[in-house]
């Protein structure tokens, strides 16, 4: 093998400096040069090897003999004239011309045209047509009918010849001895080629099975029933298992079930049009070793196999089918769905802060402005002490409406950023429960609301932050007095359960709707009694409060849950650790809001037993 791929190497070598310019760039017409070139020059050289033995031993050879020899010299200049000019014709005319004078030759020695050797001259055109052009064909044809004149011309000149009984003898071996050369010529050019050929597919073989192995992507090759033929080494890496187990149905068994008809029509769908399909699915990929086995989502890319039937044969290829994990690409593709989502939430809470701001600001402005104004007037003299002091009371309501909307906005702002001056330290927690219940008092004794207090006598000493603490209790009364009418009751309740604190704020006002339940805690937002509908009296506020309250318990790693029912009243119940020195809450993360229904009658005494619906 090695011998016939360097005997091989050694031809290409010599041909490509004898084959003419302006053959190189055409395949073809390459193929046709070297044949016509291997044909002459082979046969030629044997034929040129045997000339000197034979003019030893004959002598001085007859006229005859000597076109004769002539004749075997002209293929080998032919191929000399090929490889100077690259004219195919002409070299192909003048080795029909030495062929047809050769046969003559044989001819007049061996009976004229009852001798065998006139039967070639049908070859000459058959020759040149199979090996060169139409063209060339023509030209040997003309020559071919010349010989075949001049054969049947030759039998009354020969006649009287006898001097050519001898070499007679000789002339169809050296026919013969011509035409094997010629044949074992052209059979050693398709040799060459077929080698070279088939090392070309080797070499293609070889480099599509080191593509193959290269990319990460499956390759598979499917027949019209979707089946898979052959799948590419890297089934390993895309679903986990052998490029054999996917053979069969083995690949369509691992799409999951309602991805299966996409699967399959896209699969019909290449097999039946000139442009690939493409398709997404999810695949069922076994794990590695002891790892449980996983879903994928892939990207299928479907062409027609060229030159495949259309409906292909049984167990013929009609798709191609390249394969490959996208999963990273939809989890970034859902990352920015929801990022954008985000973004217009944001925008839409952008929309309602400033809207809701703007109103709450210049409300307390506008009375600000107006009454201050009054009384800046000259007609305010004729205004009795009595009506100043109320105006005096309404500017200074409005500047504490407005000084609490902006603490507000600067203690939600420095809670999600991360920046609120939490200083956890040992402190009395009930005293500082007792303080909060003092602070509410008076608004509570003027909105005819009772407050109560029920404070352990055991509670022990908690590590917290005092002022979150005393802001969370006094924004849970705050919210409890406003929506709790006339005559009715909130209590305040701190004990220990086990290692936490709850403080749960208890009252009997007009409740949440169970609809408005889900977006509790969310800033400005200010929960209805049912879909629509407004309380039963104004309510100032910013929606603020429990927003507020939510990020401070994230701060101290609690928990905060809200129970309510309209009618009914509202049981909101804060959690805490008796140490908050755990670290840090993540700015921004606020702690999720439990929230259900109110269920049974109004219970002080055990105000943090709920049964939670949601």
């Amino acid at each position: 093998m090695r011998i016939n791929s360097a005997f091989a190497s050694l031809i290409d070598a010599r041909l490509a400096g004898l084959v003419h310019d302006s053959a190189a760039g055409d395949p073809a017409e390459r193929a046709r040069h070297e044949r016509f070139l291997i044909s002459r020059l082979a046969t030629g050289a044997v034929l040129m090897a045997m000339l000197p033995p034979y003019l030893l031993w004959r002598g001085v050879p007859t006229l005859v003999e000597a076109a004769a020899a002539a004749c075997l010299v002209l293929p080998v200049v032919a191929a000399l004239l090929l490889a100077r000019t690259g004219n195919l014709t002409l070299a192909h005319g003048l080795s029909s011309a030495a062929l047809t004078g050769l046969i003559v030759c044989l001819a007049s020695l061996t009976g004229g045209p009852t001798s065998a050797a006139s039967i070639w001259l049908v070859m000459i055109p058959v020759e040149a047509l199979l090996a060169g052009s139409h063209r060339s064909a023509l030209v040997a044809a003309a020559f071919a009918m010349l010989g075949a004149v001049t054969v049947a011309l030759i039998e009354p000149a020969a006649a009287g010849f006898s001097f050519f009984s001898w070499p007679a003898a000789l002339a169809m071996p050296v026919f013969a001895i011509t035409a094997i050369c010629h044949v074992l010529a052209l059979s050693l050019e398709h040799r060459r080629r077929e080698g070279r050929w088939s090392d070309r597919l080797h070499a293609a073989s070889l480099r599509d099975a080191l593509l193959l192995d290269a990319i990460d992507d499956l390759v598979t090759w499917h027949d019209r029933n979707g089946s898979v033929l052959q799948a590419s080494p890297a089934a390993q890496s895309l679903a986990g298992t052998a490029p054999d187990a996917l053979e069969g149905r083995g690949l369509f068994n691992r799409v999951h079930v309602s991805d299966r008809p996409a699967f399959l029509t896209a699969l019909s769908d290449a097999a039946g049009q000139a442009h690939p399909v493409t398709v997404q699915f999810r695949l069922h990929a076994a794990g590695e070793a002891g790892e449980p086995g996983r879903v994928i989502w892939a990207e299928m890319r479907a062409h027609r196999v060229p030159g495949a039937a259309v409906p292909a044969a049984a167990g013929e290829a009609a798709v191609v089918a390249v394969t490959r994990d996208v999963s990273e690409h939809r989890r970034r593709a859902e990352e920015l769905d929801q990022a954008r989502a985000a973004a217009e939430r944001a925008d839409e809470v952008k929309s309602r802060f400033l809207a809701t701001v703007s109103h709450e600001l210049r409300t307390p402005l506008n009375a600000i402005i107006g009454f201050s104004e009054m009384l800046e007037a000259e007609s305010t003299l004729a205004l009795g002490p009595e009506r100043r002091r109320e105006y005096a009371g309404i500017i200074h309501a409005s500047g504490q409406h407005l000084l609490e909307v902006v603490n507000a906005l600067l203690d939600m702002s420095r809670i999600q950023s991360g920046n609120f001056d939490y200083v956890p330290e040992p402190f009395d927690l009930a005293g500082l429960a007792r303080g909060c219940c003092d602070l509410m008092q008076i608004r509570a004794d003027q909105g005819g609301v009772s407050l109560r207090r029920a404070i352990a006598a055991d509670l022990p000493e908690v590590t917290a932050d005092p002022r979150a603490c005393r802001q969370m209790l006094i924004n849970l009364l705050s919210n409890a007095v406003k929506f709790t009418p006339r005559g009715g009751e909130v209590v305040l309740s701190v004990r220990r359960v086990f290692d936490r604190v709850e403080m749960a704020v208890v009252d009997t006002g007009i409740g949440i709707a169970e609809a408005d339940l889900p977006r509790l805690g969310d800033p400005f937002f200010q929960a209805g009694v049912g879909a629509g509908a407004a309380y039963g009296r104004p309510h100032e506020g910013t929606g603020l409060g429990l927003s507020v309250v939510r990020g401070l318990v994230g701060l101290h790693h609690g928990e905060l849950s809200v129970e309510s029912s309209p009618s009914h009243g509202t049981r909101v119940v804060v959690t805490l650790p008796l140490d908050c020195r755990g670290g840090r809450a993540v700015p921004g993360g606020p702690v999720p809001i439990r929230t259900g229904a109110l269920v049974g009658a109004f219970a002080v005494e055990a105000p943090t037993t709920m049964r939670l619906t949601g």
